[in-house]
């Protein structure tokens, strides 16, 4: 009786609260944010940046995929971005300048993947002027993307394409002035790459080589209805984008494309020329919709590659026309 008396009520009554708030900190502590994935975290260290784009400097990446880091992008891209956010996140510890040679170094080895061929040679040239033991790999490569930069820019444009609204095209994208111009620049390319055959550089300059023959293939395409014999052409130049190029990992894109204007061949052949009209020529048709399907079916037969589905569909929709212009033909 006595030991009751002792404790005043109100003391009695803290004990079940105490119990309610410590279990409501536990439980809150439980609840809390969990700490993010150091993995994607922004890095502290300049060379862990440079070695991992070190490694992959040499990629060939005209024959392959360019490599990819753990969040699935492009390596060089995800390089360059985490060496803008290393000289953003710890501006204070690299004001010294004691870094900035490598990290513009480093930076102009990205860009120049990235097809920013003036940025990388700017940054080349900083790193040349900071760092007197980098100077002459460093003024080499900003040449070499002189070089790629210049040819670059003589890619003809979209709009440079689009004559006066009357079927007539500008005197210098005749047919005759766009040749020279991407012989030119295939020659500018050529001759980069052969001071640089024993670098890195070789899998640029491929890739530049290539892009020029795809662009030339895509003018005659564009323009096959408005030139003379235009489908022959553009027939020819994809067919060699084909051939020079079938060692590039785009091979197989080169290949629907030559696909895919055979196919539009064969549809524009009916829609001219309807299937159960006398001036239908079925040897015509069936040499366009035999070419089309075994392109489609190369592609479509390579395992492991990621342009085997895209292949297969748009064989199965081109054999399904086929199918159904034979119907309209023969159908009494």
């Amino acid at each position: 009786m006595g030991s009751e008396a002792s404790v005043p009520p109100a003391r009695a009554g803290e004990h079940p609260a105490l119990r309610l708030a410590a279990g409501l900190v536990l439980l809150l502590g439980c609840a809390a944010t969990p700490e993010p994935d150091p993995r994607y975290g922004p890095v502290e260290n300049v060379l862990e940046v440079i070695a991992v784009l070190r490694v992959h400097v040499p990629d060939d990446t005209y024959r392959f995929e360019p490599a990819r880091d753990f969040t699935g992008r492009n390596v060089y891209r995800s390089s360059l971005l985490r060496l803008e956010s290393l000289e953003l996140l710890h501006a204070e510890a690299l004001r010294a300048g004691h870094m900035d040679a490598v990290i513009a170094f480093a930076k102009a080895r990205a860009l120049e993947r990235l097809r920013a061929f003036d940025l990388a040679a700017e940054q080349y040239r900083i790193a040349a002027r900071r760092d007197p033991t980098l100077k002459v790999e460093a003024l080499r490569s900003a040449d070499v993307c002189d070089s790629l930069d210049r040819a670059a820019k003589m890619a003809v444009g979209l709009d440079d394409l689009a004559g006066d609204g009357e079927g007539q095209l500008p005197s210098d994208t005749a047919p005759e002035a766009v040749i020279l111009g991407f012989e030119e620049r295939v020659q500018l390319l050529g001759e980069t790459g052969d001071a640089c055959a024993e670098t890195h550089y070789a899998a640029v300059v491929h890739e530049e080589i290539e892009r020029a023959d795809v662009a030339r293939a895509r003018y005659f395409g564009g323009l096959r209805k408005v030139l003379p014999d235009g489908n022959v052409r553009a027939i020819g130049e994809l067919q060699r984008v084909v051939t020079r190029h079938s060692e590039s990992k785009y091979a197989n894109r080169h290949m629907i494309a030559l696909a895919d204007l055979y196919a539009d061949l064969a549809v524009e052949y009916v829609d001219a020329y309807p299937p159960e009209s006398l001036r239908f020529d079925a040897t015509r048709f069936r040499e366009l919709t035999d070419s089309a399907s075994r392109l489609y079916e190369l592609v479509a037969n390579q395992d492991g590659t990621p342009e085997k589905l895209e292949a297969s569909r748009r064989l199965e929709a081109f054999l399904a026309f086929a199918l159904r212009v034979d119907r309209d033909r023969f159908t009494p």
